[in-house]
């Protein structure tokens, strides 16, 4: 069996540059402390510079993590996103600054005790989920607040709140991600996760720490490192490189790419 690692040496969940907007929306991702890295892959911003004219609509790519997220226009309303299966659009208001804080798979559950299933596939208002969160945000964040100060506000928190509790690793679900990231995705589920567990005591598992079985992880896991590679369309075309990511064919790399996407990878990836 191997040892527990730090998630973030082997994975890195890529969501989309916002790009076709150019100045007028951006996205920034800071990291934190270093002493929440092992926890925490980064905190994150999604603003505009200036009012739109028309609504604006921001799409999460599947990437196996949890977010905790709010408006610095209305900190008394945050929410918290948990495992998706399939990419999310949300329609937003044509002027927003939002915060985010995007947990590394297994870590939310690990910090707060929260089972990640009862949050998948859906967002909720956090304070139905960690109460003490979302009271900190609204106390502590407003339009006024800096990117600086945001982040060692985010920091202090964090810190001080692992420092009231403990942390329970189990091995067995550390050795099966481990095998997962080490293998990108690209592995039998049913045979090659041998962590002394049933594929359903497993399951289990996975339910409760990362939100879905180990089936979907490992399909986002393959999803992501395609995005990591940055492959053109047509090098996948004509490469045939979804064959080397454990696709069936073409059309089984495309379907599952833009359920994970919301487009093809022509669109996504360019031609």
């Amino acid at each position: 069996m191997k040892n527990k690692i730090n998630i973030r040496d082997l994975y890195t969940p890529i969501q989309p540059a916002v790009t076709h907007w150019g100045e007028v929306v951006t996205y920034l991702e800071l990291s934190p402390d270093i002493s929440l890295q092992p926890y925490i892959y980064c905190y994150w911003e999604l603003k505009t510079r200036r009012k739109l004219d028309q609504q604006f609509n921001y799409k999460v790519v599947a990437d196996g993590c949890i977010d905790i997220f709010f408006d610095l226009n209305h900190p008394k309303d945050s929410f918290i996103m948990g495992f998706c299966k399939k990419y999310t659009e949300f329609a937003l208001e044509n002027s927003f600054q939002y915060i985010g804080i995007r947990f590394l798979p297994t870590m939310f559950p690990m910090l707060f005790g929260i089972n990640a299933g009862e949050l998948s596939n859906r967002f909720l208002e956090l304070d139905t989920v960690v109460p003490a969160v979302a009271k900190f945000i609204e106390n502590n964040f407003s339009l006024a607040t800096t990117i600086n100060q945001i982040q060692s506000k985010l920091d202090q928190f964090l810190i001080n709140h692992l420092r009231t509790i403990t942390l329970k690793h189990d091995s067995r679900i550390d050795n099966a991600i481990n095998i997962i990231l080490d293998n990108f995705g690209v592995l039998n589920v049913e045979n090659d996760i041998d962590v002394g567990l049933s594929n359903r005591q497993l399951r289990r598992l996975f339910e409760f720490y990362i939100g879905d079985s180990q089936k979907t992880f490992s399909q986002v896991v393959r999803f992501q490192n395609i995005l990591k590679a940055k492959p053109s369309a047509q090098s996948l075309k004509f490469n045939k490189l979804f064959l080397e990511q454990g696709y069936y064919d073409q059309a089984h790399f495309i379907k599952n790419f833009k359920n994970f996407y919301g487009t093809t990878p022509n669109k996504a990836l360019g031609r």
